[in-house]
C-alpha cells in the first residue's frame, strides 16, 4: 500500500534525509521513480526533484566502470576504424531502456569533463541524451551557450527536445536558446515562413558557430525503438523504408550512405540541417543497440563524428566491415579534424 503523500514543504534537515533515501532506493535498489515515490509517500515529480538536487549537491556519485577489458578493446578498434578522437563503449543493456541509460550515463560523464568556458553547444534529443543528466556534474563555467537543434514535440508522452536543452543549460548556468516551433510542420512553405518571419533565422545563424554538437541517432522499421517513429504516420514510415531509409538524426531521415531520402517529410522538419551540424567544431554521437548500428554508421558518413558513445552491441555490429564508412558524406568532414 502506498504511503500518504506529504503536504507542505519539508524542513531542511528532513529534505536532506529524503534526498539520500530517494537516491539510495533509486540507484542502489533499482526502484523506479514511481516506486520510490510510493515508498516515501511523495509525488513522482518530487522524487525527480530530490534526485536532481542530490546530484547537484554532490551527495551521490555515479560513475561508469571503464575497466571492462572488452569495452576498452572495442573502443580502441572503433577509434582506429572510424578515425575518431575518442570512442566510449559501455556494457550492453538487457533492453532499449537500460541501454539508453548506460550510454547516457557515459555521455553525462564525458560532457562534464568536455564542456569549457565560452562554448556554444547544440543538442538534439532522445532517451540517451535525457539519461545523461543523471551523471552530468559540470565544473563551474562562464560564457556557455546552449541551443536546441530542433523544434519541440507537441505531445509530451515521450522525451521532448526542448526539455533536454533547458535542463542542460540550467545545470551549466548557461544562456539557452530554444527552438520555438513544432518538430514537424505541415508544409515546406510553413517551415520557410517560420524561419523568415518568426525570428528562427537567428538560431540558424548561431548553429553555424557551434563548438560542440551532441545528438543521438534513431532507427526505423517495424520494431524500431526510435522516438521519431511516433511523429510520422504509418504510411510515411512505410514510404521511408521503401526509399531505403535506415534511420534519422533529429527526424532528418537518411539512407545507408547517409544521403537524405527523397521524401516530403524531410522538407517539413524544423531542425538545423545536418550539413550545418557536420561543420561543428566537435560532433558527439551517443546511441546504443546493435539494431541501430547501420543507422549510426550512416550518420557518421553524413555528419562525421569526433566522439562516439555507444554500447558493446552497436560497437561489434559497426565493426563489421559491411558497416564501416568508406567515405565521408556530402557536407561532412573528417572525423579527426
Amino acid at each position: 500500500m502506498a504511503k500518504l503523500r506529504r503536504a507542505g514543504r519539508a524542513p531542511l534537515s528532513e529534505a536532506a534525509s529524503l534526498r539520500l533515501r530517494a537516491a539510495w532506493l533509486y540507484y542502489s535498489h533499482g526502484l523506479t521513480q514511481q516506486e520510490v515515490a510510493e515508498q516515501l509517500g511523495l509525488g513522482r515529480t518530487t522524487v525527480i526533484r530530490l534526485l536532481d538536487e542530490a546530484l547537484k549537491r554532490g551527495e551521490i556519485r555515479i560513475w561508469i566502470d571503464e575497466g571492462e577489458a572488452s569495452c576498452v578493446e572495442l573502443a580502441v578498434k572503433l577509434e582506429r576504424a572510424l578515425r575518431l578522437d575518442e570512442a566510449i563503449v559501455t556494457p550492453a543493456g538487457k533492453d532499449v531502456e537500460q541501454t539508453a541509460k548506460s550510454v547516457g550515463l557515459a555521455l553525462g560523464k564525458f560532457l562534464s569533463e568536455a564542456i569549457a568556458d565560452n562554448m556554444t553547444i547544440g543538442v538534439g534529443w532522445g532517451r540517451t541524451l535525457t539519461a545523461s543528466l543523471q551523471s552530468f556534474r559540470p565544473a563551474h563555467s562562464h560564457g556557455v551557450t546552449v541551443m536546441s537543434l530542433l523544434g519541440g514535440a507537441v505531445e509530451s508522452r515521450f522525451a521532448n527536445p526542448i526539455d533536454y536543452s533547458w535542463r542542460l543549460a540550467s545545470r551549466l548556468g548557461a544562456e539557452c536558446y530554444l527552438f520555438p516551433a513544432p518538430l514537424i510542420v505541415d508544409s515546406p512553405e510553413t517551415k520557410r515562413r517560420l524561419i523568415e518571419k518568426c525570428g528562427l533565422d537567428k538560431l540558424y545563424a548561431l548553429a553555424k558557430k557551434l563548438d560542440l554538437a551532441v545528438l543521438s541517432v534513431g532507427d526505423i522499421g517495424p520494431n524500431a525503438s526510435s522516438l521519431a517513429r511516433h511523429l510520422a504516420t504509418e504510411k510515411e514510415l512505410a514510404e521511408l523504408i521503401a526509399l531505403g531509409c535506415v534511420g534519422d538524426a533529429m527526424c532528418n531521415f537518411f539512407d545507408k550512405d547517409g544521403a537524405s531520402v527523397a521524401h516530403p517529410i524531410n522538407q517539413r522538419v524544423m531542425s538545423i540541417d545536418l550539413d550545418t551540424i557536420a561543420r561543428a567544431g566537435h560532433v558527439v554521437i551517443a546511441c546504443g543497440g546493435a539494431h541501430r548500428a547501420e543507422a549510426i554508421s550512416a550518420a557518421i558518413k553524413r555528419i562525421g563524428c569526433n566522439t562516439l558513445v555507444t554500447d558493446e552491441g552497436a560497437a561489434r555490429a559497426i565493426l563489421d566491415q559491411s558497416l564501416l564508412p568508406a567515405k565521408r558524406g556530402e557536407g561532412g568532414r573528417a572525423a579527426a579534424g
